[in-house]
């Protein structure tokens, strides 16, 4: 038997609502931020979740961005836009240019609008599902501070340059697919570090340019594997997929881009500038029944004979449904006790109220 804390979805908004007020965040503002973290750990991505609230109120402390600013359209048709984020909360600034893309697309078939001067816009499977609430296929791309090692290279060059597109089929049922172009993203070593448990080799990279296992030395080294490792497993995909990110972000923004963007809460103090690209497209202007194809091709690939019976086929965003099911089951997310350490430490230094859960009895696996 293991105990383990639960913390409700209502709690733990609570909470973060209530620290980015203490730093001067408008209520709006840290409502739209504190929905983007919860929706990360609710659908299982607990990187990109509570773990990131040290990092924004860093952000926010030191004046690296203006919690309060609001995006402006620099350049517009009726299609594209070009967006200033005026160095504001990457939430807000993507949570904008998203709805400024669904509303292109609901009016002339796509929305493609472009932002510079933005910051970490949280996860990127959540403008995607901001697009499937309306059946729209949504996409978006974000540039990052430089910590791949491009292939062939010693050092890091370029970000981690998540993407996500979401397609809407029948009956509230999609594909949500939602990752970054490396092997995994940075935030998967923080959590590893947070449960004290090593990295697979295959994640990263030490200062001498070999495979690492200690997220603590992974983490300093910042250098992380492209997607599909070293060049003879195909890492060169994964950086080539990088490299597009960048070429949708930051080369056609306008923003900061590769090298020049700073380390995230690195030793210079810099504003990180960063790029995030936004599409929406509503496919009822192209072929009828995308919807119906798209159920059909999902249904297919669920129902196929799978290798190990216990382990069925799966379509993307499948495993964050099932996370999703079990917070609900359980009244809450389990966060891990550092979290809940590192939380009880934030919320004495912001004067706010703690973040409370109650204990949950579960079963190790044998």
């Amino acid at each position: 038997m293991e105990i383990q804390l639960v913390t409700s979805l209502d709690e733990a908004k609570r909470f973060i609502i209530d620290c980015f007020k203490a730093v001067g965040t408008q209520t709006e503002y840290a409502e739209t931020l504190a929905d983007n973290l919860i929706e990360a750990d609710y659908r299982g991505h607990l990187s990109h979740g509570m773990n990131r609230i040290e990092n924004y109120i860093h952000d926010i402390v030191h004046q690296l961005l203006d919690p309060n600013a609001y995006p402006e359209i620099e350049k517009e048709t009726v299609a594209t836009a070009l967006v200033n984020g005026n160095n504001g909360l990457g939430a807000v600034v993507g949570k904008y240019c998203m709805d400024l893309a669904l509303k292109k697309a609901k009016d002339v078939g796509i929305g493609f609008v472009t932002a510079h001067g933005s910051n970490h816009y949280g996860m990127a499977g959540m403008y995607a599902l901001q697009a499937l609430k309306d059946s729209i296929i949504g996409l978006s791309f974000t540039n990052t501070s430089p910590v791949v090692v491009p292939t062939r290279a010693k050092d890091a060059a370029i970000g981690t340059n998540p993407l996500s597109i979401g397609a809407p089929g029948l009956n509230g049922d999609s594909v949500v697919l939602d990752m970054a172009t490396t092997t995994v993203a940075l935030g998967k070593l923080e959590i590893n570090k947070r449960k004290g448990i090593p990295i697979p080799e295959g994640w990263a990279l030490n200062e001498r340019g070999e495979m690492e296992t200690d997220p603590d030395i992974g983490l300093k080294a910042s250098r992380l594997l492209p997607l599909g490792g070293a060049e003879i497993t195909g890492g060169y995909k994964g950086y080539g997929l990088g490299l597009m990110g960048e070429i949708l972000t930051g080369i056609l923004s306008g923003s900061k881009y590769g090298p020049d963007i700073p380390v995230w809460n690195g030793p210079e103090k810099e504003v990180a500038d960063l790029a995030q690209t936004f599409i929406a497209i509503d496919p009822k202007v192209f072929a009828p029944g995308f919807e119906d194809r798209l159920s059909n091709l999902m249904d297919h690939l669920r129902h196929m004979e799978p290798k190990d019976p216990a382990k069925p086929i799966l379509v993307a965003g499948d495993v964050e449904k099932k996370h999703m099911e079990q917070v609900q089951l359980q009244g809450g997310i389990c966060y891990v006790k550092d979290q809940h350490d590192t939380n009880k430490v934030l919320a004495e230094k912001l004067k706010v109220a703690p973040m409370i859960s109650t204990a949950l009895e579960t079963h190790s696996a044998s």
